[in-house]
């Protein structure tokens, strides 16, 4: 598939003199699938902000004595990135620090918001200055904003959630406090863990908590402020409860790590189940089943399951290229998906393959593993889908603005198959998504059309990047 992913983000709170830089690099380590085309990290000592961000990779980024140069601190917060509002440039990087008249904040943003250009427009007409294409900023204008007429950060925290809608997790860093933060419908994840030496972890994903060797404590409610500080955990309930729970179920399907649980719920076990759904209403006689490395995997093998086909490595990918992976120059005749991926020809040659993907967005990325098959050798391919076909645009975090970009938008299910040249196709049935995680708690809008939020009426991927129409003034 062509779909990119969330972002994520990573908090500590921690004793005095701890290296909390080098805790928020493992963090964001373990969650590099979530984004992969920047990154950052804020260290807090005693009220100083110490940042350091740019494109690429966690491991790339700090490469070399740049983590070693961060102070030890007892606070950190960290991101990685892929760009869903805002292009893919370093004035973009998170997290974003400010500077105002109560003190510094430091911010770290995972989804989007649905309201950000009405906000946008409203805070330039009041005077503000934006330096960032993302809507992260405008997340940062109005808590400062509040900040300035609360007693607290978190009180401010707490107002702005009335002024902004949509999809946001977010981790902001004050000089005395750590906050954790996550929308009234709870779009996206966020979970907190605890460290042997008392320090406290603040995570997209429960994944990367491990990572650090912190133990799981929870995941945040749908519109629940966690604060960390001086005095202990507290925790702020006022927005719970106000809006139905929507958690995106993209998540279980392709965002997350198979080894996370988000909401108490196996996102291992939910593509398992997914795979048995596909093997229920598609049944084929075939001689192995393959999943699309990797958020396939898990669904190929409850198909296999279920189906009692043999489950096979039929793909290996390239684990050295992230998922953003950019071909040397626009002229390159090399096909990137080769580049990705190969096909093991002893598992597909002179086979019938049931081959997994997590989902199928426009097409020509199916169409390239396809052919990949084909040419070593597969004698015929029955294409499995664990996500229905999308045919909405999302504007809760993920890089489908237009429907004009959804290849089951524009063809029947059969026009499809023909188009990506497989045997058959069978999409998991939308009435079946509930079964994935045991509830309706769930936003599946990019399937069905049905918004949690009301639908921006101007809401491009870069719109806060337009060019200035001829005749307007400068």
């Amino acid at each position: 598939m062509s779909l990119h992913e969330e972002c994520g983000v990573f908090g500590v709170y921690a004793p005095a003199g701890t290296a909390v830089a080098s805790l928020v690099y493992y963090g964001l380590y373990a969650l590099q699938h979530r984004g992969q085309e920047a990154c950052g990290i804020t260290v807090n000592d005693d009220g100083l902000f110490y940042s350091y961000k740019d494109l690429g990779l966690v491991g790339d980024v700090f490469a070399g004595d740049k983590l070693a140069k961060m102070p030890q601190g007892n606070m950190a917060v960290g991101h990685v990135r892929y760009s869903t509002t805002g292009g893919s440039d370093r004035k973009n990087c998170q997290p974003i620090e400010v500077n105002h008249q109560k003190g510094r904040m430091a911010i770290a943003h995972n989804g989007n918001l649905s309201n950000s250009y009405e906000l946008k427009n409203k805070l330039e007409l009041d005077g503000a200055i934006f330096h960032t294409t993302s809507d992260t900023e405008t997340i940062a204008y109005i808590i400062t904003r509040e900040r300035l007429r609360s007693e607290s950060i978190e009180k401010a925290v707490e107002k702005a959630m009335y002024i902004i809608e949509g999809a946001y997790s977010l981790c902001v860093m004050s000089p005395g406090k750590m906050i954790a933060c996550r929308d009234p419908h709870g779009f996206r994840p966020l979970c907190y863990g605890r460290c042997e030496d008392g320090s406290y972890v603040i995570a997209s994903e429960s994944c990367a908590l491990s990572a650090v060797g912190a133990v799981f404590v929870r995941d945040l409610l749908p519109g629940e402020i966690v604060v960390f500080s001086k005095d202990g955990i507290t925790s702020i309930t006022a927005h719970c409860k106000t809006k139905p729970k929507k958690t995106c179920i993209f998540e279980y399907i392709y965002f997350a790590r198979p080894d996370s649980k988000i909401d108490g719920i196996s996102v291992h076990e939910a593509r398992r189940r997914a795979g048995h759904i596909l093997a229920e209403y598609y049944p084929v006689e075939a001689d192995v089943v393959i999943g699309v490395p990797d958020s396939g995997l898990d669904a190929a093998l409850g198909y296999a399951e279920k189906s009692g086909t043999p489950y096979g490595i039929g793909l290996i990918k390239n684990k050295y290229i992230g998922r953003t992976f950019i071909s040397p120059s626009a002229t390159s005749r090399v096909d990137k998906v080769r580049i990705k991926l190969s096909a093991v020809e002893s598992t597909v040659q002179g086979k019938r393959i049931v081959l997994i993907d997590d989902s199928i967005v426009r097409g020509t990325t199916s169409g390239r593993i396809v052919k990949l098959l084909r040419e070593a050798g597969a004698k015929e391919i029955h294409m499995r889908v664990s996500a229905p076909p999308f045919l909405h645009p999302c504007y809760y975090g993920t890089d489908i603005d237009s429907e004009e970009h959804l290849i089951a938008f524009k063809l029947r299910t059969e026009e499809i198959k023909d188009l990506i040249g497989v045997d058959s196709l069978g999409y998991l049935p939308k009435e079946k998504l509930s079964e994935l995680t045991g509830t309706n708690e769930f936003c599946s809008a990019c399937f069905d059309g049905k918004y949690p939020t009301s639908v921006p009426l101007n809401m491009p991927k870069n719109k806060f990047e337009q060019k200035i129409s001829k005749g307007s003034e400068a």
